[in-house]
């Protein structure tokens, strides 16, 4: 192992006993050391850096790009693996036949997220009314400043490419700067280090196509394929592979299957919160703040958005949503109408067909 790779491996057991500063630290000394240089200056500092982060309770780390294979041993929630370079295996699984070379073994993706992380300069103000951020390393903890009394109190862990409204930048626990986040389900604030966030430009959310009129733009979603199509008139424009809704129906519950029929987008939001409003900042709970770029197309609240929990698209896999990437789902939001400003938390109105079969 690396020093690198050790530290990675090892962070989130070592965390109870580092003080807040320290773990900041060496967490960007251990993902530095994966790469063997200095990680955390450019983007283009980064070019070939690749690393893994695992998105559920436990992976299993195999010796060949084959689930029947031996296993050698387990990696867990938040822990990262470099990216040697992706293998397409012959032994599948058929809808998502790819796995991961990390250090002498092999990760099949779906249960992982693909992160190339970097920080980011530090805006010297935010704008009125706040701006539109994106987290760029593997996970930032983020802390809620109860009071003087009680200090700095751990929250939620906020994933690669996860998107949160920023509203100021404030002095955080470890006297550098932090940006102040706002959280529009739960109505509370709280903080990241700014450097692990980047904000994101208006021209990002500029319409695409917006020379066709709106009624000749429509999204077709099929279950059976797992696939989106978008079109222009009956021109396909767009096409992507997409995790539908489960078939399963919880006792009480809304049904996780993705509804049939035709409808249309009446609700954008850049960021959503999506799960149970906790507080508890338990990584097992059912919490995912920050989804980005969402657009609601179904009353119960079924939409599509971008995925940072999983990379296993080609089989059904949400509560009833449509999982896309997060760059596919930024496609769809810029692409559709409603149209929505860079400065709007949800832009609501009568948009973009979309018709599910």
């Amino acid at each position: 192992f690396s020093a690198g790779w050790f530290l990675c491996i090892m962070l989130p057991h070592m965390r109870s006993r580092l003080s807040r500063r320290d773990f900041l630290k060496f967490s960007l000394l251990g993902l530095g050391s994966l790469a063997a240089r200095p990680v955390f200056a450019t983007p283009d500092d980064l070019d070939g850096m690749d690393i893994a982060r695992v998105a559920i309770r436990q992976i299993s780390v195999h010796s060949q790009p084959n689930e029947e294979s031996r296993i050698l041993f387990q990696l867990y929630r938040d822990e990262l693996a470099h990216i040697y370079y992706e293998v397409e295996s012959e032994h599948g699984p058929g809808y998502n036949p790819y796995w991961y070379r990390v250090w002498g073994w092999y990760i099949h993706r779906a249960s992982t997220q693909r992160v190339r992380p970097y920080l980011n300069p530090v805006a010297g103000s935010i704008r009125e009314g706040g701006q539109l951020g994106e987290i760029t390393v593997p996970y930032s903890q983020a802390l809620l400043f109860r009071s003087e009394r009680t200090g700095w109190e751990t929250l939620y862990r906020l994933y690669y490419g996860s998107t949160h409204w920023v509203m100021s930048v404030d002095e955080g626990p470890d006297g550098g700067p932090w940006y102040r986040l706002k959280d529009e389900l739960l109505e509370i604030e709280y903080h990241v280090p700014a450097q692990h966030v980047r904000l994101i430009p208006d021209e990002e959310f500029a319409p695409l196509s917006p020379d066709v009129p709106a009624h000749l733009k429509r999204i077709e979603i099929s279950i059976a394929r797992q696939e989106v199509v978008a079109f222009e008139r009956d021109q396909e424009v767009f096409r992507t592979r997409i995790s539908s809704g489960l078939p399963y129906k919880p006792e009480g519950m809304i049904p996780w299957d993705t509804p049939k029929g035709s409808f249309n987008i009446y609700s954008k939001m850049p960021s959503k919160h999506m799960g149970d409003g906790r507080l508890t900042g338990n990584p097992e709970d059912y919490e995912l703040p920050g989804v980005p770029w969402t657009c609601f197309f179904e009353e119960t609240g079924v939409a599509f958005h971008g995925t940072y929990w999983h990379t296993d698209f080609g089989r059904p896999r949400s509560h009833g949503c449509i999982n896309m990437t997060n760059e596919d789902a930024k496609w769809i939001f810029r692409w559709t109408t409603p149209v929505s400003a860079p400065t709007t938390i949800e832009q609501t109105g009568y948009g973009t067909q979309v018709i599910v079969y």
